[in-house]
């Protein structure tokens, strides 16, 4: 330990190397397809802390990414410094410190092609966000903005995907129809064909005092009939049925995928938000996250997030990037 009690920057970096080694089989798969792909330029927006530098040099040296730290150089190689952190091979462009500036020089190497995933550093996520969907920022889409977490769970046989539990904090049900499509779209990007989609609220019947139960009944209509692509989606359904086959079996819910959902689409953000947070702090799960809904994915992880996290979350954005390029050539 040093003197004022922080520990010393090597002890720090054997820290970070063993929690990046730990075993998450799922999320080791996409960091290892994504390694399998060409590395991609990553606009790494105003990464003024350790923590948002260090996800960057690991993943840049791990061969992930091709990494843009775009804010000030000089306060960036300052904190970089004082952890030991090496920037070799590291591109920068100079915005000074105003993060919104970052976040405009993000969007516009975003726009021209000169970047082909945008990485949150230590802005607020609605700063980075804000001016990405701006008019300004050239990067909406027809689709409405949404957060996808991939989790790998313990003892569990493949990822569970949950969406939004970060972006939309009451979506109506067109937003919903959007964050069902980008979920859906990302569990494509991770070759699951055709994913079951659970729409979560607090009952399984039509209850019009709980608007949730509408919406989930209105989406399975909107996905027969074309309005949502490429899964089966049903719902309203609760936690516990759309996970366990023994709690559809004693409610009498016929519902054939159970103990057995890809996605888990969240009724607000709240119980979102609070469901994240019980996977990552009680079930010990780990997991990934990005922001679809414009035309680059973005990495927009929290300070509390795991190291691993970090670089699963830039795995997954470099994936779901090649997947949309896939996508645009043979539209």
């Amino acid at each position: 330990m040093v003197g004022d009690g922080r520990q010393a920057p090597q002890v720090q970096q054997k820290k970070f190397t063993r929690q990046l080694m730990e075993k998450h089989p799922h999320l080791d798969k996409i960091i290892a397809d994504a390694l399998a792909l060409e590395s991609p330029r990553v606009a790494v927006c105003y990464p003024c802390s350790a923590s948002s530098i260090e996800a960057a040099i690991s993943a840049q040296q791990m061969g992930l990414i091709q990494a843009i730290m775009i804010g000030p150089r000089k306060r960036i190689e300052s904190i970089a410094a004082k952890s030991a952190m090496d920037l070799t091979g590291v591109e920068f462009v100079e915005t000074g410190d105003d993060p919104v500036a970052a976040a405009q020089q993000s969007a516009e190497l975003s726009r021209s092609g000169s970047a082909n995933v945008i990485m949150k550093g230590s802005l607020h996520t609605d700063e980075l966000l804000g001016t990405v969907v701006s008019k300004e920022g050239g990067l909406r889409t027809s689709r409405r903005m949404s957060h996808v977490f991939v989790f790998d769970l313990p003892d569990q046989p493949r990822l569970l995907l949950m969406a939004d539990c970060v972006i939309n904090i009451n979506p109506g049900l067109i937003e919903k129809r959007d964050i069902v499509q980008n979920a859906v779209d990302v569990a494509h990007a991770l070759n699951i064909e055709r994913p079951y989609v659970a729409i979560l609220s607090a009952v399984e019947m039509i209850n019009p005092a709980i608007p949730g139960t509408i919406d989930a009944a209105a989406l399975c209509k909107m996905a027969e009939r074309g309005q949502i692509t490429g899964a089966v989606v049903d719902g309203p359904l609760g936690y516990d049925i759309a996970i366990s086959l023994e709690a559809a079996q004693i409610k009498g819910i016929n519902w054939p995928h159970a103990e057995r959902p890809d996605i888990l689409i969240m009724p607000n953000l709240e119980a979102g938000n609070m469901l994240y947070k019980q996977m990552v702090y009680v079930a010990k799960a780990e997991c990934a996250g990005i922001v679809l809904g414009t035309k680059v994915p973005i990495v927009v992880t929290s300070r509390a997030d795991s190291p691993k996290a970090r670089v699963a979350s830039c795995a997954l954005a470099i994936i779901q990037a090649n997947a949309m390029a896939r996508n645009k050539v043979a539209d």
